[in-house]
């Protein structure tokens, strides 16, 4: 898969040319600047970088009694002052006087820089490093850069403590019987919570940097003896192919590795459940963590994944089959019922009783328009009123989506505007489409039902059917990491529909899913 296509306009490629010719020289420029041993200079190169920016603190001062300069660079904001202070200010300047060493090992400038390694830091987690450019890249990751006079290596201090939401129940993922916490904005806190989910050590959190301005930090997990190392191979070979100025969140991350940017359905499951991921990890699927992004992606995925719950699993097998036969149901009703409404009414009233089709034709006497322009105002005005209560604070979106949806239904009614029936037609498709618990699955659907309404007005059942058939068609072309997207349908898994619309009992549930051809089949050993 290619991530980045060539421009065969030879202007456009010389722009494109001369753009990474300039960043190679400015990233040259920042490597050829090596470190020197005197901290002044080390300190002045820091400064050249980022004086400009006002929250950039640098600090000076001696270590200790001794005439030894030491220098400190950090961003406000970023940082645990608490750690700064205590941890390294504070040790350095006073408290070094209270340590007892040998008189000939006491801070000699020969010796001060693994005194201070040694003795002076008292931070869990320290790295070393001889290269500018990562140490500026620390430093506006959120670390404190130590320098020590007579050196020519900079000491890393974690000092990281910028503010973060907490662990709080995920909106767009709500069950009632299950774990009520969700994914933050925060890297490391999304690993936390995988980890005490997980305590298997075969559990592997690998972190790369992407984005040539951004530095975003961007994790994948993976259980070492289960997921498939080919699917591993395919990721990280995408995650190489990406080449892009920033990445602003995980759904933008999606985009540059899926696999077909032309189909209106997602190709890779989006969560904020912890719960959730592990429960993928296990079935020998891959978690992509994004920083600053509460949502983890999971690959591979099929189109039933979007169909599922944590909840389903927590409840006892017959219910959750129940449910998910709702959903099916749910997801073909918000499809395909108003291009089926416009396809009878205009069409093929004989195919609906006779009394409830002169029902309609009494309700819609009076109204000025076609079926098909009746449907796509209706459809409209239910779409921005939805759009508009997610955009507004929940009470107020709310009140905005109910008495709204009331007041200009009744009054699109009372001015012949639209029929009846037609308010109950688009009533059930909003409804049927806020079953589907996946938002971005259930917005791919939604924007099918727009041009199975065209088609049903120009050709009736055979346009719908039309519809029905193009778009299994593109479903069962499409794949996910290699994947089939409607596997266990197409090709028929026999195995995998133990967890498909019919949810078997959970002792059944023995071998793991074998759609993304996991190492070790077998989860239970359990009669």
């Amino acid at each position: 898969m290619k991530i980045i296509k060539k421009d065969k306009n030879p202007k456009n490629k010389e722009v494109i040319e001369e753009r990474q010719s300039s960043q190679v020289k400015s990233e040259n420029r920042v490597s050829s600047l090596k470190l020197s041993k005197n901290v002044d200079e080390n300190f002045e190169k820091f400064q050249a970088f980022l004086k400009e920016s006002t929250d950039a603190v640098f600090r000076k001062f001696k270590l200790g009694r001794s005439e030894i300069d030491c220098a400190l660079v950090y961003i406000d904001g970023l940082i645990d002052k608490s750690i700064i202070h205590e941890s390294i200010l504070k040790p350095m300047m006073f408290e070094i006087f209270e340590m007892e060493m040998p008189e000939e090992s006491q801070i000699q400038p020969d010796k001060a820089y693994n005194f201070v390694l040694d003795h002076a830091i008292s931070v869990a987690d320290i790295k070393e490093t001889d290269n500018l450019d990562e140490a500026i890249l620390f430093v506006m990751s959120g670390e404190a850069a130590l320098m020590v006079d007579g050196f020519d290596k900079i000491i890393i201090v974690s000092a990281r403590g910028w503010a973060t939401r907490g662990i709080t129940d995920p909106e767009t993922e709500s069950v009632i019987r299950g774990a009520k916490e969700g994914f933050t904005e925060t890297l490391r806190t999304n690993t936390a919570l995988l980890r005490r989910k997980c305590k298997d050590p075969n559990m592997v959190i690998r972190t790369i940097r992407l984005g040539r301005r951004s530095k975003t930090d961007v994790a994948y997990v993976y259980i070492k003896g289960i997921t498939n190392p080919g699917l591993l191979e395919e990721l990280e070979e995408r995650l190489n192919q990406i080449d892009i100025d920033m990445i602003i969140d995980s759904g933008h991350l999606e985009q540059l590795i899926q696999d077909h940017i032309w189909s209106p359905m997602p190709q890779i499951q989006a969560t904020e459940r912890p719960d959730k991921a592990i429960a993928n990890l296990m079935e020998g699927r891959i978690i992509i963590l994004v920083d600053n992004s509460p949502f983890a992606l999971l690959i591979p995925t099929t189109f039933a994944q979007f169909f599922q719950s944590p909840e389903d699993y927590n409840e006892r097998w017959f219910v959750s089959t129940f449910i998910r036969v709702l959903r099916w149901i749910s997801s073909f009703l918000a499809v395909f019922t108003p291009a089926l409404y416009i396809a009878v009414v205009t069409y093929h009233p004989g195919l609906i009783p006779t009394r409830l089709a002169l029902s309609i034709a009494a309700t819609r006497a009076g109204v000025p328009f076609p079926s098909i322009i009746e449907a796509f105002l209706m459809e409209t005005t239910i779409e921005l009123l939805r759009e508009s209560g997610a955009r507004l604070p929940s009470a107020i979106g709310q009140t905005i989506g109910i008495v709204g949806g009331i007041i200009i239904g009744d009054a699109a009614v009372r001015a012949g505007l639209t029929s009846p029936i037609m308010v109950i037609v688009v009533a059930l498709t909003a409804i049927a489409s806020f079953v589907i618990p996946t938002y971005s699955a259930a917005v791919g659907l939604r924007t099918m039902r727009f041009p199975l309404m065209v088609l049903a007005s120009f050709l009736g059942l055979y346009g719908v059917m039309i519809g029905f058939i193009v778009i299994n068609i593109h479903l069962v072309s499409i794949k996910s990491f290699g994947m089939n997207y409607m596997t266990p349908q197409a090709p028929s898994v026999f195995q995998d529909m133990k967890d498909f619309i019919i949810r078997v009992p959970a002792r059944k549930m023995q071998k793991r899913p074998i759609q993304s051809y996991p190492i070790d089949m077998i989860r239970m050993d359990m009669d």
